[in-house]
């Protein structure tokens, strides 16, 4: 009934900027770091800079996996976060399904959800991986198809490596950006202090995480010691609230 082996794949996604246009690409190859850094829009639409995303690929190695009567959840590591979950369901009617064991390295497509407040992917297909070039190879799809479509390259944890390449952002980028040297959990930390300096008081920690609830508790702290410690973030009436140096721009 079950074996250990993967199913081939099929590739192709829609994706679209909300209100704005809309256009058919392949899957976007991505990290786990880049999927638990997009920004959420709502409770199952993620985004990156500015554009929606929908069916995503990751590859990475196996560390957990947990058969259930109706779905598989597995963990998947590309050590470049820590491991992201992965939801596959289970086919009765297809005797020949399979599904892929701890340390095997595989090709997970899927979209990117909201699971039971987690933040996981919904495995449409579950690819073993036999030749290891295949991991270097993704990776550079990444750097490359992010470098495409959001002209700027990027490494693979979305850290902007240099200038954009055109010399503008492209058309509905936030105009509020912030500085090269930030890493993505960085600027969308200072992204949402931005937001709240309106404030006399600025944004508590807590209002913060609440409002990044899909970051750790430690990638918000050290995040915030940088800024302070860089001057882009000041402390107000104590040291749990904050405002930013530069406000966010009215647009």
């Amino acid at each position: 009934m079950w074996n250990q082996a993967c199913t081939q794949s099929t590739d192709g996604i829609s994706r679209h900027k909300a209100g704005i246009s809309k256009a058919t690409l392949q899957i976007l190859p991505c990290t786990v770091s880049q999927l638990l850094s997009a920004y959420r829009v709502s409770n199952d639409t993620f985004a990156m800079c500015d554009w929606e995303i929908n069916q995503v690929s990751i590859v990475g190695v196996i560390r957990g996996f947990s058969p259930f009567k109706t779905n598989i959840w597995y963990t998947v590591d590309d050590m470049t976060a820590s491991p992201l979950n992965v939801k596959q369901w289970v086919n009765k009617e297809d005797c020949n399904q399979t599904y892929a064991c701890p340390g095997t390295y595989v090709k997970v497509t899927g979209s990117l959800r909201n699971i039971s407040g987690q933040r996981s992917l919904l495995a449409i297909n579950i690819r073993c991986i036999k030749d290891l070039n295949e991991i270097t190879s993704h990776m550079l799809e990444v750097v490359h198809s992010h470098m495409q479509l959001f002209g700027k390259v990027f490494d693979v944890n979305m850290n902007t490596t240099v200038h954009s390449l055109s010399g503008s952002f492209p058309a509905g980028r936030p105009q509020d950006t912030s500085p090269d040297s930030l890493s993505t959990i960085q600027t969308q930390v200072l992204h949402i202090i931005r937001k709240f300096s309106v404030r006399d008081e600025g944004i508590s920690f807590h209002d913060l995480k609440v409002q990044l609830d899909y970051l750790s508790m430690r990638d918000i702290r050290s995040s915030l010691d940088f800024l302070v410690n860089e001057g882009h973030v000041f402390f107000t009436i104590d040291e749990h609230h904050f405002k930013s140096a530069e406000p966010q721009k009215a647009t």
